[in-house]
Order: structure tokens, then sequence, then C-alpha cells
């Protein structure tokens, strides 16, 4: 399993921006898709974006045209870049890596992001 650890969550007033980054131990060119996945107090875990090892990407209809989700293989790193944040965007948000050869997902701890004035 490739190990994940999120970065980058905090207060931000609504509007405002933030970027996460999540750091894979190993590397995961080719291998697993990657994704972002969010849980707000008191609410399941949501899907919010993701990218296929051949670069597509897919977004919740709720953060389409605000979030972008991009990876660097170089540096075994997947990055989301929120944009025009909205209070309802406040959450934990979690790194996913799903292996397109076993199955198996990898989770990391999650960081949190809170928008508020």
């Amino acid at each position: 399993q490739v190990q994940l650890v999120e970065s980058g969550g905090g207060l931000v007033q609504p509007g405002g921006s933030l970027r996460l980054s999540c750091a894979a131990s190993g590397s995961i060119r080719g291998n697993n898709a990657m994704g972002w996945y969010r849980q707000a107090p008191a609410k399941q875990r949501e899907w919010v974006a993701s990218i296929t090892s051949g670069g597509m990407t897919h977004y919740a209809d709720s953060v389409k045209g605000r979030f972008t989700i991009s990876i660097d293989n170089a540096k075994n790193t997947v990055y989301l870049q929120m944009n025009s944040l909205k209070p309802e965007d406040t959450a934990a948000y979690y790194c996913n890596a799903h292996n397109l050869m076993d199955g198996m997902n990898s989770w990391g701890t999650g960081t949190l992001v809170t928008v508020s004035s």
C-alpha cells in the first residue's frame, strides 16, 4: 500500500483559496487513480475529485469550476487547488490512492479545512 500524507489545510474566509497537497511514499505513476474526499462533521465521507493515471480529471458537481486536482509524478504528490471557498466546503479532506492492479485503497489521515469569516 501507498502511504499518504496530506497538508495545506487551515482557516480561510469565504471566497478565499487553499491548496492541499498529498505526498505519497512510493511511486503512484501508472499504478493508481488518485482522489480527494471530504467529510464534514456528522456527515458521511464524500468524493470530491479524482485524477486517473492518464491525467483525466473528474469532479463532484458541488466543486466543479472551483476546485482543480493535479498530479506531479516526479514528486509523487497530488494537489487540490480550491478557489472561491464556501462555508459548506468546511470538512476534513482525505487523499485516496486506488490501486488499479489489486483494487486496494490507501488513505491519508486527513487535513482540516475551515471556511469561516
